[in-house]
This record gives C-alpha cells, sequence and structure tokens, in this order.
C-alpha cells in the first residue's frame, strides 16, 4: 500500500478553488499593497520555471501575489505548481493543506519532476526560510542559499528560466536580527526545538500581531506598496541529463541566474526610489 506524503501529491490542487479565492487575492493586490508588476509579456508560451527572491515572512505576500498575477492572466487552466518547503507541513498541517489546494507541492526534485510531466510550470523560490526572514539591512540582495536544484532541474527537463523580484514586501514587517546561530547552541546544549522541528532559522522581528517576535512565527504583513519585475527568460547553452550532472556548468549557471536576478532587483530599485523621491 502506498505511503501518502504531504505536499506530494499533485491532485489536490484544486482550480475551482484556486478561482474561488481570486477576488480576495485581487482586493488585497489593489487595495492592500498596490501591487507594480511588470514583464508579463516576457514569460514564453509552454512550460517554464519561474525563480524568485521573496519577502516579508511566513506571509510571504509577494509570492501570493505573483500566483494570483499568473491566474489572472493565464487562467487556472495553464496549472503552476509552488515548491514550498516540507517542514510547513509539520509546523503548520492546517495552512500547508490550504496550500496544496491552490497548486503548493513539497521542494523536492521528485515532486517538481512529476508536475513538468503533467506539463505544468514550477514557481520556485530556492532561498526558503533564509530568504523570507532575511534580516531588514539586506533587504536588496539576491539571496537563494546556495542552493542549485532548480539550475538541474531546468537543464534536465530544457526549461526557460524566467526571474522574478520584487520590492517592497520586506516593509510589510521588520526582521532585526537572525539568532539562529545562538538557538543552535542552545539546543546542543539540550534545549529542544519547538515541535521537535529544526527551523534552519530563527528571527527576531517586528510585527503583526506580535508587536516583537521571536523564531519563524507567522505575521500579519502590514499594507505596504509592492513591486515586481518580471525579468526576460534566461536560456543556457547546454541541455540534458549530461549537463545536469557537470557540476562546473550548474555552478556558472546557478551564477548566471542570480547575477542576473541581483542586476533586476537593483534596477528595480533605482527606478522606484525615483518614484518616491518625486
Amino acid at each position: 500500500m502506498a505511503i501518502h506524503r504531504p505536499g506530494w501529491s499533485l491532485d489536490r490542487r484544486d482550480p475551482h478553488f484556486v478561482e474561488a479565492f481570486q477576488p480576495l487575492w485581487g482586493w488585497l493586490y489593489e487595495h492592500y499593497f498596490h501591487v507594480q508588476t511588470e514583464g508579463w509579456e516576457q514569460i514564453p508560451d509552454g512550460q517554464v520555471m519561474l525563480v524568485g527572491s521573496h519577502n516579508g515572512g511566513l506571509a510571504a505576500p509577494d509570492m501570493f501575489m505573483m500566483i494570483y498575477d499568473w491566474v489572472r492572466r493565464f487562467g487556472p487552466d495553464r496549472p503552476v505548481y509552488g515548491l514550498m518547503h516540507p517542514k510547513v507541513w509539520q509546523a503548520a498541517p492546517p495552512l500547508a493543506n490550504l496550500a496544496e489546494r491552490a497548486g503548493a507541492i513539497a521542494a523536492h526534485p521528485k515532486v517538481a519532476l512529476a508536475a513538468l510531466d503533467r506539463r505544468a510550470s514550477l514557481l520556485v523560490y530556492p532561498g526558503g526560510a533564509q530568504d523570507i526572514f532575511r534580516p531588514f539591512s539586506q533587504r536588496d540582495r539576491i539571496h537563494l542559499s546556495d542552493r542549485k536544484g532548480f539550475v538541474k532541474i531546468a537543464l534536465e527537463r530544457q526549461l526557460p528560466i524566467v526571474p522574478v523580484v520584487s520590492w517592497g514586501a520586506h516593509d510589510t514587517l521588520l526582521v532585526l536580527a537572525d539568532i539562529y546561530p545562538l538557538m543552535q547552541q542552545l539546543h546542543d546544549w539540550g534545549m529542544p526545538w519547538f515541535l521537535g522541528i529544526d527551523p534552519e532559522v530563527f528571527p527576531v522581528y517586528l510585527g503583526l500581531p506580535w508587536g516583537i517576535a521571536f523564531g519563524p512565527v507567522p505575521n500579519i504583513p502590514w499594507p505596504r506598496p509592492i513591486a515586481t519585475h518580471i525579468g526576460a527568460p534566461i536560456y543556457f547553452e547546454r541541455y540534458g541529463a549530461e549537463a545536469a550532472r557537470d557540476r562546473p556548468y550548474v555552478e556558472a549557471c546557478y551564477r548566471r541566474v542570480r547575477d542576473q536576478m541581483q542586476q533586476d532587483l537593483n534596477d528595480l530599485i533605482a527606478k522606484h526610489s525615483k518614484r518616491s523621491a518625486s
């Protein structure tokens, strides 16, 4: 008998559920976060891998606004699956199950490949928890946590990578510091992790509803404007299984994606800084 693994079922995605939430997401998009998005015309036809850097704690409003925008423009029948850390199913099962119905799947190569086999696209945020909880002082830096699995999948399946960067969601909470090294030391001395789960990050932040919070606890984002830029698709010179196994080549492709995302973010910051000044 097959063992069910949370986040591994592609059949949990429900297009009717996705459509039902579009009015709520639309109100947040237009009136709460005042999202400005540019570059949708750069997304090619067919399957793509959207690679982003996100902000704003577990609420990650720029990520959810991106999913809303995708459905608004392409409809629920051009599916995109978002890769989510498997620990979310351990820490917050009800929220994880709702996310599954919207198209979230566990961030595991086998699950990602299964989604591609169904001719779906992928939305990947390689930086994970270290990215969404990076300190406010690092808000203008792309942080992909040196994870290169997404590059290997793109090379193996010959997918264009479409970089997605955003600016503003870091203002929806204020991350002061990440004290994970200290908490790891306390754990080594015998202090257990909450729920028995190593969180990999332990932020101290100012935000709703807690005021000041310790640890990667859920938050309600402050209403702040968010700007998103969808960059030109990145095509590599070599594809296939052999390219995906070539470590130096994978590293070079990873650096190319990271550097392009950093340039796109720099341009986005400069553009919106000028608007704010005027």
